[in-house]
């Protein structure tokens, strides 16, 4: 007997060797999907009904800082230098364990109500982070972000750090978590400091999570000061590799993503965050013509300020096209990819696609909805009509998280409350220092 079955559901696999299937079947025990079929014989413990509905991988958000749910909304519309120094950066240095957790709690809550089945994160009190991951029932790659700003002793300690979180994190709750090295940015980290966590990421065969040329401002600021960009930097010292993440991408020459493609880097595509502090427009047609494995993230809910992977789908869609004026550039289908396929595999995680023994990473996606009819073509009603409230199922791990809008892998309004608390009182202790 198997444990889940999902039936009479569109299922969209992801799968370039499997076709759709109109009115379909999932089987999935132990965590993996046993089955993807027209009919089975099969029976299970639990059967769900997807009439009417899309059933297809659960989202990959490639890119997050889950702690920054607390400042959703807080300072928004200013400019980076302001945003980050006036703003950001004090309200952090007032940032406790605990918020972080709750801040965590509502971010995991926010995932799995849209859809997300694993997320990278890069933040502070990681091992808060880990706790909430692992009573969540989601997936994860958690990186300790380590700023070293050219101070040798910090860098010995923030390194000391990370190394410790990857030893404890690496491979806990059955495996959902990974843990990951998590330089900052080439701006906020030596190249010695770099040097270093290659290096160890390579011993503890750990993979690395980092910002690379998000702004134009890290442009200039390492032309001044190696003579060269963040990525022919990275090069040089031979950081990259298919074990590492980079973030934003923004300011790539064809050079550039010529050494990200041929070190088989995998990029993560922030599209809505980099709108929202003028950041730039990454060259994702470009990459992607290349062969390079981009995916998507949302940043962190203090620039975006969700994390909805339908609403960053459609954006990436939409500012490709019109940068570069092509409405063919960056399809629906290309961009569902992104966000499942392409980012299961930036984490190195079996997911991604409806496939024997994949994952059992699913949701289950309500068409039945006056936005969403008529209904002529699937992944483009996904990507350009869909969002993050039109997933009434989430299953992870072959563990149901949510079943029919409800969630079951927490409590919803004390997770909503607890962190509009943790987010007031955090406020106030701003509030006292200036």
């Amino acid at each position: 007997m198997a444990d889940i079955i999902i039936k009479n559901g569109y299922i969209l696999t992801m799968d370039p060797s499997l076709e759709n299937i109109k009115n379909g079947v999932v089987v999935i025990e132990d965590g993996r999907i046993t089955d993807v079929c027209e009919k089975t014989e099969e029976t299970a413990e639990t059967v769900i009904d997807a009439q009417g509905s899309v059933v297809m991988p659960g989202f990959v958000n490639t890119h997050t800082h889950a702690g920054m749910t607390l400042f959703r909304g807080y300072a928004d519309d200013l400019a980076l230098s302001d945003w980050l120094e006036n703003h950001i950066w004090p309200a952090e240095a007032e940032l406790t364990a605990s918020d972080v957790y709750a801040g965590t709690r509502l971010a995991c809550l926010e995932m799995v109500k849209s859809g997300t089945i694993a997320f990278a994160d890069m933040y502070f009190f990681m091992e808060e982070v880990g706790k909430v991951v692992e009573s969540s029932g989601l997936r994860a790659a958690l990186s300790y972000g380590m700023i070293e700003l050219w101070d040798e002793e910090k860098g010995k300690t923030e390194l000391k750090k990370g190394r410790s979180f990857v030893n404890e994190w690496n491979g806990r709750a059955g495996g959902r978590i990974s843990a990951m090295y998590g330089p900052h940015a080439p701006n906020t980290c030596s190249k010695e400091f770099l040097m270093k966590v290659r290096e160890q990421a390579t011993e503890d065969n750990a993979k690395i999570h980092i910002h690379v040329l998000e702004t134009e401002a890290e442009l200039n600021q390492m032309k001044e000061q190696y003579g060269m960009c963040s990525v022919n930097m990275l090069d040089s010292i031979d950081f990259f590799g298919p074990d590492v993440l980079a973030a934003h991408c923004v300011w790539l020459s064809d050079g550039d993503m010529d050494i990200l493609r041929n070190n088989n880097v995998n990029i993560s595509h922030n599209p809505v965050s980099n709108m929202k502090l003028a950041s730039g427009i990454a060259p994702i047609t470009k990459l992607l013509d290349r062969g390079a494995n981009v995916c998507l993230g949302t940043d962190g809910c203090a620039s975006n300020n969700n994390l909805g992977m339908f609403e960053e789908m459609k954006t990436a869609a939409l500012l490709q096209k019109v940068d570069t004026m092509d409405p063919m550039a960056l399809p629906a289908r290309q961009v569902l990819e992104m966000a499942t396929v392409n980012g299961a595999k930036a984490l190195g995680i079996n997911s991604g696609m409806i496939r024997k023994g994949y994952n059992a990473d699913v949701i289950i996606v309500d068409m039945n909805k006056a936005h969403l009819n008529p209904l002529y073509d699937v992944p483009s009603h996904l990507v350009y009509s869909a969002g993050s409230s039109d997933v009434r199922t989430t299953i992870v791990n072959g563990k149901v998280l949510m079943d029919d809008y409800r969630v079951l892998c927490m409590d919803e309004q004390k997770v909503i409350d607890e962190g509009r608390d943790a987010a007031e009182k955090l406020m106030s202790r701003v509030d006292a220092k200036k």
